[in-house]
């Protein structure tokens, strides 16, 4: 993929934290980051994660969560004595049991020009599912049949899942359900039918064997999967060389088909949880088959704000768009990319 260049168009975040009001009252913005991104009409969407939590009350942990109320899903604040200990202020372990300190939901933002966004108040998908009951984070997608599939990270207390969602207007919107149980994450469907079947890559989560990985399964109704199999993982563990995605590595947006096959961006972070963006190319016919990957990032967090935030030294992309034919900017790949968990930048994917 040396013929690959990822360059910043812009050298300031598109989106901040700031641009985006709570949903709740109450509530503040901790991030708005990592969008799913697609071309609707004359407009460019991106679906943006926001994660927001309980305005602080001191000496007080408060943990924004879904629980069954009366056989309802409801949302809730459970209040618990801060730690006198340091603790990590995204996610704490209090009496046994792991939680979130913040509750991410899907947020739509509409642009003309791709770079200036207007940010929709309401979510697009808030949690309304027990096994979204810590939130909804990192969503795809795939415009595939004639309607939009949208893959997001389902969160409870058993682990991050992968839920399904389809619409074709981004008005109204069909929850499917979960498509893949936890531990599972980073679901990016192909565009069409390869062979007859649908296929998507993911990302099974390991324990005390292995190294996370990415992966390929198919289905022949787009909601029950099988045939996995191992595609590719982080090259880190016996490569110096490739340390940039020893630590994970995880598939991004949807593949876009090109003459030379399936090109897939994927991110890779290292052991001290710094995030690369790279690419692979899989065969057009038989997507198992690698034909060629990234011997180095495309791009690394550099700047300022990719650096400091919510999450440091993060660039995750899971949104790119392909302007159309009839576009000025007719067949230029952009690459939207949540920057330190809490701003969205640009780049474009050229070839040298």
């Amino acid at each position: 993929m040396r013929q690959y260049q990822l360059q910043r168009l812009i050298d300031q975040p598109i989106i901040q934290t700031s641009d985006v009001n709570p949903t709740i009252e109450g509530f503040k913005v901790l991030g708005a980051f990592n969008p799913a991104a697609c071309i609707f009409g004359d407009e460019v969407l991106l679906l943006l994660r926001v994660a927001e939590a309980p305005k602080a009350e001191q000496g007080t942990i408060l943990i924004p969560l879904i629980e069954e109320q009366d056989g309802v899903p409801t949302l809730t604040i459970k209040r618990f004595p801060e730690p006198t200990e340091p603790y990590d202020p995204r996610v704490v372990a209090i009496q046994g049991k792991v939680y979130l300190t913040s509750l991410s939901h899907l947020r739509l933002a509409r642009s003309r020009d791709g770079i200036h966004f207007t940010i929709d108040d309401k979510p697009f998908l808030f949690p309304a599912r027990m096994d979204e009951s810590y939130g909804i984070e990192d969503a795809r997608i795939t415009f595939l049949e004639d309607k939009y599939w949208i893959t997001y990270t389902a969160v409870s207390e058993h682990g991050p899942g992968v839920g399904l969602a389809v619409t074709t207007d981004f008005k109204t919107v069909e929850r499917i359900g979960m498509i893949l149980p936890p531990p599972n994450k980073d679901v990016a469907l192909f565009p069409q039918k390869i062979n007859g079947k649908y296929m998507l890559l993911h990302r099974p989560m390991v324990s005390e064997i292995g190294k996370p990985s990415i992966w390929l399964a198919e289905s022949a109704d787009g909601l029950h999967w099988g045939n996995h199999r191992f595609l590719f993982g982080g090259r880190g563990a016996s490569d110096f060389n490739f340390a940039w995605e020893g630590g994970k590595i995880g598939a991004g947006p949807e593949p876009i088909l090109t003459d030379e096959g399936w090109l897939v961006c994927y991110h890779g972070a290292d052991q001290t949880h710094a995030y690369a963006l790279a690419l692979a190319l899989l065969d057009k016919n038989d997507p198992s088959i690698v034909l060629d990957r990234s011997v180095a990032p495309l791009l690394t967090p550099e700047l300022s704000w990719e650096r400091e935030g919510f999450f440091p030294n993060v660039v995750f992309s899971n949104g790119w768009i392909q302007w159309p034919e009839d576009s000025v900017k007719a067949g230029k790949i952009w690459v939207y990319y949540g920057a330190a968990d809490s701003g969205v930048g640009l780049a474009e994917l050229s070839k040298e």
